[in-house]
């Protein structure tokens, strides 16, 4: 049973199964569809149906064919049920939970009486294989409530009774291939036969439900595929995010490390790493004040009350951190929007002040599970390139176009190519229905004006706006969550936010939350898979280093060092009585763009001979030649 697919009673606006006795690839093939063997469901009044569900005539149902976007996650949730008839078979006792069908395959979770690990795979791939040889139809079946926990009861299967009984639905229903049984909504493919491509790919732990306090469950990821090239080539984009693992190579490049002793999601940066930041921050820093912004910095903690008035108290205090200080009770700050709203609010503000454009790379605190803290990705601790623009409702079409440039123009410096989302209210939210759609028709319409592509998401705005989600592709194509531009009616009225307007009324302004790399530490992770850690020159925590072939060649090594430092050049210098080639090597494993080769000749002819770091010799130069080369890539951001 998959998340997605956790309602598993007849859905409120399926329509009646239809009586003729003919089934939906019967009708399909009798009409002369193309490639029937290649359709895994189809689609009946909209609603996604099983090949074998009756239907009147071929008008009523579209096919959905493997290789579509839909036909590939049917398989997937297909293959996640075959997985968990292998895992059952292999490891009595094992209690099987949800088993959803996910971006770029599947997984499922199990509770069994040790974790399971890696070496346990191949086996389970082989118990897969023998079951797809057997081409086992999946079949449907829908019965009551009560009957399903009769029968995961007598299994043993209490995850499968908890679920049907928090659904609280009369009836629900199962598939079946062979001996197993599952809880689904489905559809599945016709049978196991049709997987073809399929591969196990790790394992990990979960909890049940995700709740830190419930059982911790052993999960194993799997990918499946239309046909075994798909397949080999996903494993080859797997296999190079596996040599770009930023988790991996932080510490190798000497960027930053985690450790035990100070705690979970709490990263230290060493000095690589922070002159990574450092490059980075300055460079946000340059960009925003040309834009216009104004930089601020609020305190870490604030009083508790104030949370309490914006709302975080009562919709976010599950990530917040809280504090006492002389019997007064302090929250430690998720976001930085309260301090730009009180800095605002100091002095009574004109229309001619606005916009205001606050900035702010502010350090935050929310409290992840350590079950999805991940390297730099998921922390505790971070650092927002935040920022809060307050206008007026008559600026707010220009500021949010300006926001979208800027991003335009950040993103194409990083060489990333992005996708952009609306996201709509949520559940869980304060404002009225009127400033809402107010908001989200504001977002609407500057994406619109530019001409810009985008999906809407719904339900998954922040508590207090909807916003744009930028999600940025890398150079594997995988897709990050790092800008956002949020749209704000609410917060303004309740921390009274004015501004006197020409005709010296008191009006109340718009504000709009937004980040542009986001999380600095997050995006320095993004980088570094992006780059393989090969930075450009420009970001480049060391651009050079210089290599001397024997120890004579130390005193000019030493002068060259010095007057690359004092032009700029991040430099350092390598002077060990090594060979040549092993010094070389470790330069190239630490990524360093330029390696400065010194023998006798370069000592006599007063130069240096550069080899990139991919493995090409450059001519002999003279250094201010090839100071010159780093500060014009450095200035190009190359």
């Amino acid at each position: 049973m998959s998340h997605r697919m956790e309602s598993v009673s007849k859905p409120a606006d399926e329509a009646p199964e239809k009586q003729e006795g003919r089934t939906a690839i019967e009708v399909l093939r009798a009409s002369g569809v193309k490639s029937p063997e290649r359709i895994v469901a189809v689609r009946v009044d909209g609603v996604l149906r099983d090949v074998s569900c009756p239907v009147g005539s071929a008008e009523d149902v579209a096919p959905v064919y493997l290789n579509s976007e839909e036909g590939l996650d049917i398989l997937r949730h297909s293959a996640a049920h075959v997985m968990a008839m292998a895992v059952r078979s292999l490891f009595p006792g094992v209690k099987v939970t949800i088993g959803p069908a996910i971006e770029d395959g599947f997984y499922y979770d199990f509770d069994y009486e040790r974790p399971f690990k890696e070496e346990d795979l191949p086996a389970i791939e082989e118990r897969m294989k023998e079951i797809i040889r057997e081409d086992l139809p999946f079949s449907r079946k829908e019965t009551s409530a009560e009957e399903a926990i009769r029968l995961f009861g007598g299994e043993g299967e209490a995850y499968k009774v908890e679920l049907i009984e928090d659904l609280g639905e009369e009836r629900v229903s199962l598939y079946t291939q062979g001996d197993f049984t599952d809880l689904c909504r489905g559809p599945h493919i016709p049978s196991t036969g049709m997987i073809k491509a399929f591969k196990l790919i790790k394992v990990a732990g979960a909890y049940w439900r995700g709740d830190e306090k419930r059982a911790m469950l052993s999960r194993i990821y799997g990918t499946a595929f239309a046909d075994p090239k798909a397949l080999k080539e996903y494993l080859r984009r797997v296999e190079e995010a596996r040599k770009r693992n930023h988790v991996k190579l932080g510490p190798q490049l000497g960027l930053f490390n985690t450790y035990e002793e100070i705690g979970a999601g709490l990263v230290v940066w060493h000095p690589r790493g922070m002159m990574l930041r450092y490059l980075l921050e300055d460079f946000e820093i340059k960009e925003h004040l040309k834009r216009g912004y104004e930089m601020v910095k609020g305190p870490e903690i604030l009083k508790t009350e104030l949370w309490q008035k914006s709302g975080h108290f009562d919709n976010y205090r599950e990530n917040m951190y809280f504090t006492t200080v002389d019997e007064q009770s302090y929250g430690i700050k998720p976001m930085n929007c309260l301090s730009h709203m009180l800095i605002y609010r100091s002095r009574i503000r004109s229309y001619r002040e606005l916009p205001k454009r606050y900035f702010e790379l502010g350090c935050v605190h929310r409290h992840e599970r350590s079950g999805v803290l991940h390297g730099l990705l998921r922390v505790r601790e971070f650092t927002q390139d935040d920022a809060h623009i307050i206008c007026m409702p008559d600026q707010l079409n220009d500021e949010i176009k300006g926001v979208l440039a800027f991003v335009k123009d950040v993103m194409g410096i990083f060489g990333f190519e992005y996708e952009l989302e609306i996201s709509t209210r949520p559940e869980k939210s304060i404002g009225s229905d009127e400033d809402w759609e107010l908001a989200t028709n504001a977002l609407k319409r500057a994406m619109d004006d530019n001409g810009l592509p985008y999906e809407i998401n719904e339900g998954d705005g922040a508590f207090y706006g909807p916003k744009i989600d930028v999600k940025l592709k890398d150079a594997l194509g995988r897709k990050w969550q790092c800008a956002t531009i949020q749209c704000d009616f609410t917060l303004p009225e309740r921390f009274d936010l004015v501004y006197i307007d020409q005709d010296g009324q008191r009006k109340r302004p718009v504000m709009i939350h937004r980040v542009i790399l986001g999380a600095i530490e997050r995006f320095i992770g993004i980088l570094i898979e992006h780059y393989a850690g090969a930075f450009p020159v420009w970001l480049a925590p060391v651009q050079a280093v210089v290599l001397t072939v024997t120890d004579r060649n130390t005193p000019y090594a030493e002068a060259v060092l010095s007057g690359l430092n004092a032009a700029g050049v991040r430099a350092k210098g390598d002077f060990r009585n090594e060979k040549l080639g092993f010094k070389i090597r470790e330069a190239q494993m630490e990524k360093i763009p330029y390696m400065l080769i010194i023998g006798d000749k370069e000592c006599e002819e007063e130069g240096v001979t550069p080899r990139l770091r991919s493995g090409e010799n450059l001519p002999f130069m003279k250094v201010e030649d090839l100071v010159r080369r780093v500060q014009d890539e450095t200035r190009r951001r190359g």
